[in-house]
């Protein structure tokens, strides 16, 4: 069976109260003997009972612990950014209290996954349940909106690609006509050229006759010839 915790407080027997402090001195003086070691600290430790007995624990000599302990606290007083003992102890109160969070984070996350949950009981397997169901709603109706807007965003850019692709095609349109309209005019440019080169063929033809036919003179001396013949 598990240990029944106790309450912090003063215990009124005191034979009681005497054993309570042989074990937990023990028990004390042992846990500070593991931190030297293990983390190869120096540790001191100093107990005075209630019957104003002296117990103390140093891992190499209390002497100079305590010695170390005064350059310590010269050296808060000459330089006030030098972290002191109450901010050390307080960062690690945060960093146990931070620890003690992030297991039952941890906890609490194997859970949810279906882990370790053969001694939970009913109301906390409800209670997980319900979390997760709300979780569930809460990304479903989050799925559904990001497929609502890429669908929007899909049928504007369907919008877009329809008015660029009516804009190409008038632009073609418009380019087709002008190259008819293009080739119409070199054929009537054409045309219009081999009609003028016939016209000034003949007309020189004429003048080719006109130029065998003599001068004035000639034709002067015709007709007087005929006027002789009459």
């Amino acid at each position: 069976m598990a240990r029944e915790k106790i309450k912090i407080r003063k215990i009124d027997n005191a034979t009681a109260r005497q054993v309570t402090f042989s074990k937990r001195r023990r028990g004390l003086f042992k846990k500070a003997q593991e931190l030297s070691i293990l983390c190869d600290a120096e540790v001191g430790l100093i107990i005075f009972s209630s019957t104003g007995k002296l117990f103390q624990y140093s891992s190499s000599s209390m002497k100079d612990v305590i010695e170390r302990r005064g350059l310590h606290s010269k050296n808060i007083q000459q330089n006030p950014d030098y972290p002191s003992i109450d901010l050390q102890l307080d960062g690690n109160a945060d960093t146990a209290r931070l620890s003690k969070q992030a297991a039952e984070l941890s906890v609490q996350l194997r859970n949810m996954r279906g882990e370790d949950i053969d001694k939970l009981t009913v109301e906390e397997l409800q209670k997980i349940e319900s979390s997760l169901e709300l979780g569930l709603n809460r990304v479903m109706e989050k799925k559904n909106q990001q497929i609502i807007e890429q669908i929007n965003d899909l049928q504007q850019k369907g919008v877009k690609l329809m008015e660029e692709n009516a804009r190409l095609r008038h632009r073609l349109m418009d380019l087709k006509v002008g190259m008819a309209w293009a080739g119409r005019s070199a054929t009537n440019d054409s045309e219009n050229a081999e009609n003028t080169v016939f016209e000034d063929g003949q007309s020189s033809e004429c003048i080719s006759d006109i130029s065998h036919l003599g001068g004035p003179q000639e034709l002067n001396e015709n007709d007087n010839i005929s006027l002789k013949l009459g």
